[in-house]
């Protein structure tokens, strides 16, 4: 049988009422220390925490309270306050919740009182075990929940037009993310459309504005078309663009006549009047690159929201990096997007990422950085979207080790076959 200890704790430890109580603990075979409130936290720190803490009525009730939480502080011990021939003392005590001990100390009262005591406090810690852990069970089936939903939003598949790989990885770093990719056929199937999104933050605000931003996203895309934007809008766009930073900045009356840079541009720019006019009080922004793939002439028309640039390679070389053309995506009201545009020849590969796959961190807090992520994308492999995606995966977990995820990672490749392929 495990022996009971006490801590009797008082001003006056060699008086008495503390005498007579440390007297009768011993009698009946409770291993009994004294000290006075000053001396707690030395006792504390050289002795295992005690079964009954019994402290003195004279002390304040906030006086109390600060021994025990010094004296406890994972709060596992029976709490008594004890009294000398005064009960009136005890009054306070008992009203902030205390049980307590009055004299005569006669071992047999004392002890059917400290074990009424002790059986009151672990059926009280028994329920309030059975509330956290039902607390716990239903916060993980409503997170199972949110996973399985948020899992809704990503898509089951992706499209593969003939002579393309695209494929994709998403590895949330808690129950549910803010990162997202998508990718779906656009302007009755002559385009791709394809994206890939990082909302701030973490958790469960992070999914909501996912969720949402997708939504609007996709929705808008899909519902509109190079037509659709009236001619003061093709104006304010031509402007922005021959006064804005755009990485070619020739050439786009043609860029902006490009089908599928309509749905694009009304999208992006829809979804930020969208969150900006609605949102921006709740401090949630998505940075995003979203790109119109024509998949017969290899050419990409994009908006790069504040994300980090794609990288787009060929063979072991790389061509060049996506730089954004515009802020994110739910941050800036009336914020300006240009349009950008690439082209991938047979043998290219694109590498879209979120900031969870530089920003990874290692055993000892070292980063995986940018440049790691280029060694690894211009390693000799099979040219694939697959081959590019599992080396970067490798690497993450090689780098890493037994570090914590505190980010989401999600990647995203698109592959030209050779004609040999």
């Amino acid at each position: 049988m495990t022996p009971v200890t006490a801590l009797v704790i008082s001003d006056a430890i060699d008086g008495d009422t503390a005498g007579d109580l440390a007297a009768a603990l011993e009698e009946d075979q409770i291993t009994t220390r004294l000290a006075t409130p000053g001396q707690v936290t030395g006792v504390r720190a050289a002795e295992p925490p005690p079964d009954l803490l019994l402290v003195h009525a004279a002390l304040e009730t906030t006086r109390i309270a600060a021994v025990v939480a010094a004296a406890d502080p994972d709060g596992l011990s029976a709490v008594l306050v004890f009294a000398d021939q005064d009960p009136g003392s005890l009054e306070r005590h008992v009203r902030a919740g205390y049980d307590y001990l009055v004299p005569p100390f006669l071992p047999s009262l004392v002890r059917h009182r400290l074990s009424a005591c002790r059986e009151r406090r672990m059926l009280s810690r028994t329920v309030a075990d059975i509330a956290e852990s039902a607390a716990l069970t239903q916060y993980e089936s409503e997170m199972q929940i949110g996973r399985e939903i948020q899992r809704g939003f990503l898509p089951v598949s992706l499209p593969q037009p003939r002579g393309w790989e695209i494929e994709a990885r998403f590895e949330p770093a808690r129950d549910v993310a803010g990162d997202f990719y998508d990718a779906f056929d656009l302007v009755d199937g002559r385009r791709i459309a394809f994206l890939i999104a990082d909302v701030c933050d973490k958790g469960v605000g992070a999914a909501l504005f996912m969720a949402l931003i997708r939504s609007l996203l996709r929705h808008t895309a899909e519902h509109s078309s190079s037509a659709n934007l009236v001619a003061s809008d093709m104006a304010q766009l031509v402007a922005r663009d021959v006064l804005g930073s755009s990485p070619q900045a020739h050439g786009y009356r043609a860029l902006l006549s490009t089908v599928g840079a309509g749905p694009l541009m009304a999208a992006v720019a829809g979804t930020n009047n969208y969150m900006t006019k609605n949102h921006l009080a709740q401090g949630y922004f998505a940075t995003l690159f979203f790109g119109v793939l024509d998949p017969a002439e290899g050419t990409i028309v994009y908006i790069n929201g504040g994300h980090n640039p794609p990288v787009l390679l060929r063979g072991s070389t790389v061509l060049g990096m996506l730089e954004p053309t515009g802020p994110a995506v739910g941050m800036l009201p009336g914020g300006a997007f240009s349009l950008g545009m690439a082209h991938m020849e047979p043998g290219d590969l694109l590498f879209l990422y979120t900031d969870g796959v530089p920003e990874a961190k290692d055993e000892r807090g070292g980063f995986f950085t940018d440049e790691r992520m280029i060694r690894v994308l211009t390693e000799p492999g099979p040219p694939s979207a697959v081959g590019a995606l599992t080396r970067m995966e490798r690497a993450l977990v090689d780098f890493r080790g037994g570090a914590v995820r505190f980010d989401d990672i999600t990647m995203m490749a698109l592959y030209r076959a050779t004609e040999e392929a």
